[in-house]
């Protein structure tokens, strides 16, 4: 079935802007099927490039060069893809594959016999795993034995490989038990009973935990492309799916007492969530996390091997995590880095560092900065040093490099002077730069070089490559200084080129504009002298609350984050955004429901204002006890009511004699149409309801018996 053109080149134009949008990719994997192989291999390879840990997409590829019989570019694709890719059914195709090619050599059952162990051992903790065990149980009752030994060999496995299964939590563990207890009692009913009941306990804890297991990744979308963090609705569900199903894996739901065993389950759990959330660094940061835990806990109980096999594991995890579609995320190389310096491979630690300055899409000012600290960890000062030498010659290093320098050289070598000539030369090329500007100013303040600091105040705001806009911080930092050390001759100067420097920027300061800088002399962090409503009147604007720009980040975007230097944020109450609280639902959970009422997760659906405010004035329902009125038969008196045509007035007194007159003039209908309908009613109606006695606790009766007395 081929596919409209059009449609193909706008999906193409479609990736071109969104290059992770998978309606396109699928409909170009629909294309692809379409065609040959040799049109169609190219565009598999687009395919499974950007989406390299989805088992469907391998699967239709393996798939057609299968159909083509290309058997060696398979067997290629299955070592590219099979082992990183845990998805139940590109295992299933391998197994086919094994199947379908090597069924003419002489040491088929042994390769399979292979191919199934490996696809267990892989795949057998997976839910659906039951296919997988069901065909390899097959697998061995087809095949011939000859003679004794054969036999009982054949029987062995078989056993074996039930013995396996039935311990472990997939769908249709039940079945499994039958053909077990079957097969045992068609070997030998002797002993059939005696292995039934060793298994009978671990087959009742399996089968518990497969209904736990079953629910718990209900809901799972397993297939589901892996693709940069959204923050839709949907992907959050996800995750919180996939975080209760590794929690529920941590907290060991078999109560196995092999570490080993728990991890394997826990490490398959993050396989499988990695297969869609390859793009999230934090779920590949928690598994290896997790394996580093789990070595040591089985350090401390003396299983060394098994530990030094989990440590390769986190290794090799987070290997493949820089390798793969995250090989530009600094979390995961810095925390590689410190994996291993704790493991003391200082020279795996350099290459992880370097590799990540070799990319050249990113920002290496952060790994530059992380690099110094490793190295003056682990080889002393000299060697971040030589770090720092090459930090400077990179050219697109930021000046975060130098503030990390010197202060590294202040506080660890204790030298002062090294410091402060790494602060005037990436002065000299970071002028313009008010972030840097103000760190310098800090470590100034903290010498208590009160002339060092004037001077350096000075020589950055007389100068041009500051602009006004960035200089407000610096101006507000000198009003500061000289708050706390000078006199108030310095201060009341400092003030009046504040001023100036403030209006060169843009920012107002109120119509009273003395009141305004005088409150800036006399503030305190966060301490102002006027109260909040005071400030408003006067229309004092708070420069030192201001947006402060943050350096381009690894995509290379500017964020903004709102903040402020001092000082407490007004805000205006008639201005501030608020929710709209009349689409909010209250929270009120319950438990048990009557019927028609409207359900939400929040608990039952509100009643409409007016309804609501009527039934806060009516009393509780446990308050009426009588009379009820049968509602069948106030409907039949109402019918038989005819009002009049023009209407009587009753009048506004109570005990006006225009009620009698108004009672008159209703009329009842009396006739066979009343009958008939009274006939009906009679054969409607049970027998019960002709002798219903007036209730006991009708209080109309007991006024009326009250009056006689």
């Amino acid at each position: 079935m081929s596919i409209n053109p059009d449609r193909i080149i706008a999906a193409r134009k479609k990736i071109s802007e969104e290059p992770y949008d998978v309606d396109s990719w699928l409909l170009l994997l629909k294309h692809a099927q379409c065609r040959s192989i040799d049109e169609a291999r190219d565009t598999y390879e687009e395919i499974v490039e950007v989406f390299p840990s989805n088992g469907r997409f391998w699967k239709a590829y393996i798939e057609h060069e299968m159909r083509m019989r290309n058997y060696e570019k398979v067997e290629k694709l299955f070592q590219r893809c099979l082992i990183k890719v845990l998805s139940i059914e590109l295992w299933k195709t391998y197994l086919q594959y094994v199947k379908e090619t090597k069924s003419n050599l002489a040491s088929f059952k042994e390769k399979m016999a292979q191919a199934y162990d490996f696809a267990l051992d892989k795949m057998g903790l997976d839910i659906q795993s039951n296919a997988l065990w069901n065909d390899y149980i097959n697998f061995l009752k087809g095949v011939e034995a000859v003679g004794g030994y054969a036999e009982n060999q054949k029987i062995c496995a078989i056993r074996k490989v039930y013995q396996r299964a039935i311990i472990t939590p997939i769908i249709n563990i039940e079945m499994l038990w039958k053909e077990y207890t079957t097969f045992e009692q068609n070997v030998n009913p002797i002993i059939a009973e005696r292995l039934a009941a060793e298994k009978s306990r671990d087959y009742q804890n399996a089968r518990r935990v497969a209904k736990e297991y079953e629910a718990i990744t209900r809901g799972l979308n397993k297939v589901a492309p892996s693709v940069p963090p959204t923050g839709s609705t949907d992907e959050i569900k996800q995750i919180e799916l996939w975080n209760s199903y590794i929690n529920w894996e941590k907290a060991n739901p078999l109560k196995v007492e092999d570490p080993g065993l728990v991890g394997r389950r826990v490490m398959f759990a993050y396989e499988q969530c990695l297969l869609c959330l390859g793009h999230h660094p934090d779920i590949w940061f928690e598994a290896a996390v997790y394996l580093q835990d789990t070595a040591k806990t089985l350090q401390e109980k003396g299983d060394v091997s098994t530990a030094e096999s989990f440590l390769e594991q986190a290794s090799q995890l987070y290997e493949r995590a820089i390798s793969g579609v995250l090989s530009n995320c600094m979390l995961l190389y810095f925390s590689y880095a410190d994996f291993e310096e704790q493991n003391m491979k200082f020279d795996k630690v350099h290459k992880i560092y370097q590799k990540f300055l070799e990319v050249s899409s990113i920002d290496p000012t952060l790994c530059y900065v992380q690099y110094m600290k490793f190295c003056r960890r682990a080889e002393g000062i000299k060697s971040a040093r030589a770090v720092f030498k090459k930090a400077r010659e990179d050219s697109r290093s930021n000046f975060h490099v130098y503030v990390a320098a010197a202060l590294m050289e202040y506080y660890c070598s204790k030298d002062k002077s090294v410091a402060f000539k790494i602060f005037e030369l990436g002065l000299k090329k970071f002028s313009g730069s008010a972030e840097f500007i103000l760190a310098y100013l800090d470590y100034l303040s903290h010498l208590n070089e009160d002339n060092n600091t004037r001077v350096l105040f000075e020589r950055v705001l007389t100068g041009t490559q500051i602009s006004s806009q960035e200089s407000v911080d610096i101006w507000n930092k000198f009003l500061e200084f000289e708050s706390n050390i000078g006199d108030l001759a310095s201060v009341m100067k400092v003030e009046k080129r504040r001023a100036t420097a403030l209006e060169d920027a843009g920012l107002a300061l109120g119509d009273d504009k003395h009141t305004c800088q005088v409150i800036d002399r006399y503030r305190f962090m966060s301490l102002l002298p006027l109260t909040e409503t005071e400030l408003r009147s006067i229309g004092y604007n708070d420069s030192y609350k201001r947006e402060l720009t943050i350096t381009k980040n690894v995509s290379g975007m500017k964020p903004k984050m709102s903040g402020k230097l001092n000082g407490t944020l007004f805000v205006d109450p008639d201005s501030a955004a608020r929710p709209d609280f009349s689409q909010m639902v209250p929270f009120k959970p319950k438990v048990n429901w009557r019927p028609g009422e409207f359900m939400v997760p929040g608990g039952a659906f509100p009643l409409p204002p007016s309804a609501a405010e009527l039934n806060m004035l009516l009393p509780p329902p446990h308050c009426f006890k009588g009379p009820y009125v049968i509602v069948d038969k106030l409907c039949e008196m109402f019918d038989k009511i005819r009002l009049p045509e023009s209407a009587v007035s009753a009048g506004t007194e109570p005990n006006s004699t225009n009620l009698f007159d108004l009672a008159k003039s209703v009329q009842w209908i009396v006739g066979d149409e009343s009958r008939k309908r009274k006939s009906l009613s009679r054969r409607d109606d049970s027998d019960d309801d002709s002798s219903i006695s007036a209730p006991t606790n009708d209080i109309y009766r007991m006024r009326q018996q009250k009056r006689i007395k």
